[in-house]
């Protein structure tokens, strides 16, 4: 059998349109960037950068962009070989504004429906789902058919034993998005929470901030939302908190509290991504819970220093240094207040994570 994949990813993927100019609304940009975009994508290329063996499942059109996605994947390290071509959609395009230290707007064109959506259950190798060390999934998988039958199927794959002497683990994004979500997406008390649920039952870790967890479990409050989501399934449930920093519970008992790393903000979106890749790093290191959350924040904040998503992902000295210096980039004093990169960040206007944290607001 072929040597397992550290970590496998499944959900969105699509191209970033980002303005090259901060502080400037969509309407006056004048020149743009183009990258790599998708949570579970940056994930994966996030976890690719700190020396991870990844790959991605998802879908892309059949047309240029979804070419370059490709090419991006594979440059970045990350295995393209379960990226398919959907004939009838177009690849996703997310275009957003920059007003450091915390408004970061996107706009998402997924319509008429995003190919990322279209993955089925009878096309997943779940032989190299089931090996994965690590297998990364969001909410936004849960959305639509036949995503979310597929990733539901990928989730029960993950039941079996893990082989001897490899760490593993499932981890469920919470990602809440109403915007994808149609009819169900009328709030907490929607048919996404049951959703949730089920998937969360089939998940060792659970990561997501206040907002995503009250969608999830009905609580908000820090410690009430940890604690519901442990007893939906989870061994470790990661609560985001923007500014005040990052909650993590062990169902062994064992609590991390992390703060936030100050950081000069440029661009909050993919700090969460940076988060999530370096999370699955930790657990892959074996590290206890608070070395991994302090890990999980360096990289955020450094993502959040940074203009892109993907190419902004950092390399393991880079999260060092962070680490030894107490910071990430070089954050001005006047900066410091307003732009701290936590766990979440500042909530942003799209109702996801935050604009600044590791739990970013990445399309």
């Amino acid at each position: 059998m072929p040597e397992p994949y550290d970590v496998i990813t499944m959900g969105r993927i699509g191209v970033d349109i980002y303005p090259l100019q901060t502080g400037v609304p969509l309407a006056q940009v004048e020149t743009f960037g183009k990258f790599l975009g998708g949570s579970p994508s940056n994930v994966a290329v996030a976890a690719a950068r700190l020396g991870r063996r990844t790959a991605v499942i998802t879908r892309t059109g059949r047309d240029a962009f979804g070419d370059y996605l490709h090419q991006a994947l594979r440059e970045f390290g990350v295995d393209d070989r379960w990226v398919s071509a959907v004939a009838e959609y177009p690849t996703p395009v997310t275009f957003c504004e920059i007003f450091p230290p915390d408004h970061f707007p996107l706009y998402f064109y997924r319509q008429p429906k995003a190919p990322d959506l279209e993955i089925h259950g009878g096309e997943l190798d779940l032989d190299a789902v089931r090996a994965a060390r690590v297998f990364w999934m969001t909410g936004t998988g849960l959305c639509a058919e036949p995503s979310r039958t597929a990733t539901l199927t990928a989730l029960r794959a993950r039941g079996a034993t893990a082989p001897p002497g490899h760490p593993r683990a499932t981890v469920f994004d919470l990602d809440w998005r109403p915007m994808f979500w149609g009819e169900e997406g009328d709030g907490s008390d929607g048919a996404a929470r049951a959703h949730y649920r089920e998937a969360l039952a089939h998940a060792t870790v659970a990561v997501g901030n206040l907002g995503e967890c009250e969608i999830a479990t009905g609580e908000r409050e820090p410690h009430a939302a940890a604690r519901a989501l442990l007893d939906a399934g989870p061994e470790l449930a990661v609560v985001k908190q923007g500014p005040e920093g990052v909650l993590a519970l062990h169902r062994d008992g064992t609590t991390a509290e992390i703060p936030p790393l100050p950081v000069d903000v440029v661009n909050g979106l993919g700090a969460g991504d940076a988060f999530g890749g370096a999370l699955c790093h930790g657990l892959l290191a074996g590290w206890d819970t608070a070395r991994i959350m302090r890990y999980a924040n360096a990289a955020g904040a450094i993502v959040a220093s940074r203009l892109a998503c993907s190419s902004a992902m950092p390399f393991p000295h880079e999260v060092e240094q962070a680490l030894a210096e107490g910071t990430a980039g070089a954050p001005t004093a006047a900066r410091r207040a307003s732009g701290v990169a936590g766990a979440s960040g500042v909530t942003g206007a799209t109702g996801a994570s935050g604009a600044a944290g590791a739990a970013g607001v990445t399309p």
